[in-house]
């Protein structure tokens, strides 16, 4: 196998949660791009459609469903209707994550468990479903988005969102194990810890931008490119042998003093 095949997805079929913005939008077309065909899913049908649409420009194949991860009949649907479109689920994308922004003192339990029931559990149910697939198959590809701030204490002027960082952290631990309980059935399963991307969520840190960029030794956030050959990479057959390890994807910050 030459290097253009290795990394080449003609004839998969990869799962995208929250594909319909971000860094989900960014992978979506990554991994389109590569050659997949792709299904976009999330709780907003609109903005799943609007990627589909720009990726079927592209000539890409693709489907929008409207799922709630937290729900596993939602799941199950996405589940269905990409094996009945495509026939197979090669790569799975658990993106779809939330936050709420409080300090610890004061954060409500509710929100919490907002946070893990989307963050945590839907992850680990998507992943349960969609390996059940892949099982069957004897191969398949996860892909857990994780975050910097899942692998170290965040001060409070950077993030001040302890249940996300928590629920991030725990994602690595989840994805450690899966790679080991898989890997006898052909499936690799790892995770993407990024920096700091201007997405939805990180919109509460524009006010502390200069204090962030100064740790950054890249000098700048993360772009719209720069998640796409990490998720190539662990979704092609170059990453055959790479499981439970965390890429980290953040311009330096997490190494630098």
């Amino acid at each position: 196998m030459d290097l253009n095949e290795l990394f080449h997805l003609g004839n998969k079929t990869a799962i995208v949660t929250g594909g319909g913005r971000g860094l989900g939008e960014q992978m979506a077309n990554a991994l389109g791009e590569a050659g997949a065909n792709v299904v976009i899913c999330s709780r907003s049908i609109e903005a799943c459609e609007h990627v589909r649409k720009g990726l079927e420009a592209k000539g890409i194949k693709s489907l929008a469903i409207e799922c709630d991860i937290t729900n596993e009949e939602d799941i199950q649907m996405v589940i269905s209707k990409t094996l009945e479109t495509f026939g197979s689920i090669d790569i799975l994308i658990n993106n779809s994550g939330t936050s709420w922004v409080a300090p610890f003192l004061e954060l409500p339990a509710d929100k919490w468990d907002k946070v893990m029931n989307v963050n945590l559990k839907g992850l680990f149910l998507f992943s349960q479903a969609a390996a059940k697939v892949m099982t069957k198959q004897g191969s398949g590809k996860i892909i857990n988005i994780s975050s910097v701030n899942g692998m170290r204490g965040t001060h409070s002027a950077f993030l001040d969102a302890i249940a996300y960082s928590t629920s991030k952290g725990a994602v690595i631990a989840l994805t450690k194990d899966l790679a080991v309980k898989l890997a006898p059935a052909g499936i690799q399963v790892n995770a993407i810890a990024p920096g700091f991307f201007p997405t939805r969520i990180t919109k509460v840190l524009e006010k502390s931008s200069p204090v962030i960029l100064g740790k950054i030794p890249a000098g700048r956030f993360g772009n719209e490119h720069d998640l796409k050959g990490a998720a190539v990479f662990l979704s092609s057959n170059a990453s055959d042998y790479v499981t439970g390890q965390v890429l980290v994807v953040d311009g330096g910050m997490t190494v630098s003093l």
